[in-house]
């Protein structure tokens, strides 16, 4: 069984997973950044593809991106880096990336290879979701990949049950429409789009991502979600702290009180 089927099989809450851009902030530490994360008792890791023009990152990301690319991270890179990393984690691990490299590499070898090192799901926020049932769904499931779709406030409902309908592993709740990035807590419309999409009883569970960074943005994640998760904070601290992914994660896990 996929291993996101896995982790959301009981209906879990409190769940964490975190977000890095690989080759950052040093170009070989991917390996090591994903095995630090699952020691220190993270979910599911989602692992970005730099790209030149993240366009729903934010300066934090948009950053830490570029700094990957100037140190020569490429996706084929990436996936040598993920060889053999399956032979001790046993977590979810999620690919994140734009459809520029990721067509440039070919659709179905991306599959292929996400299969043989051991990804479980792929968000692209730029592939459109009719282009992904019409074209590529087919693709995903041959090689048992999750393809995770975004949700935002303003998506509407027939959407959101479409991509229940048609999509599995979890849909990533989007808490703005805005870019990524930290915010304080979140504000009383964010929270009634939570509880609309909460109360549509979907199918397939819901993780809350974009802006979370404190103990009451990740509460409220998981009081309306099965969990949080979190991009920029990680990736500030991972920088400010060396490269030392056991330092930023338990200043993280401290900053929202994640025990």
């Amino acid at each position: 069984m996929n291993r996101i089927d896995t982790l959301f099989g009981n209906d879990p809450k409190g769940l964490l997973s975190i977000y890095f851009c690989a080759g950052t902030p040093l170009p070989d530490g991917t390996a090591d950044v994903i095995r630090t994360l699952e020691k220190e008792g993270v979910s599911m890791i989602e692992i970005g593809i730099p790209f030149s023009d993240p366009m729903a990152d934010g300066p934090v990301i948009q950053d830490a991106a570029t700094k990957a690319l100037k140190g020569g991270m490429t996706l084929e890179k990436l996936f040598s880096q993920l060889e053999g990393i399956r032979e001790d984690v046993k977590i979810p691990l999620v690919l994140m990336g734009y459809l520029n490299p990721i067509f440039r590499y070919g659709f179905e070898p991306f599959c292929r290879r996400c299969a043989e090192v051991g990804i479980d799901g792929v968000i692209i926020p730029d592939l459109p979701f009719r282009d992904y049932m019409e074209n590529y769904k087919g693709i995903a499931e041959k090689y048992d990949i999750r393809f995770i779709m975004l949700i935002t406030p303003e998506t509407s409902e027939e959407r959101v049950r479409l991509i229940d309908e048609n999509t599995s592993g979890f849909i990533y709740m989007v808490s703005s429409a805005a870019t990524t990035g930290a915010q304080k807590d979140f504000d009383s419309a964010k929270r009634e789009y939570f509880r609309r999409i909460a109360s549509m009883g979907l199918r397939i569970p819901r993780m809350v991502g974009f802006g979370i960074s404190n103990r009451p943005t990740f509460d409220a994640a998981c009081e309306y979600a099965s969990g949080g998760i979190i991009g920029s904070r990680f990736v500030t601290l991972l920088e400010e702290k060396g490269g030392n992914a056991l330092e930023a994660i338990r200043a993280l896990k401290k900053d929202i009180g994640f025990d």
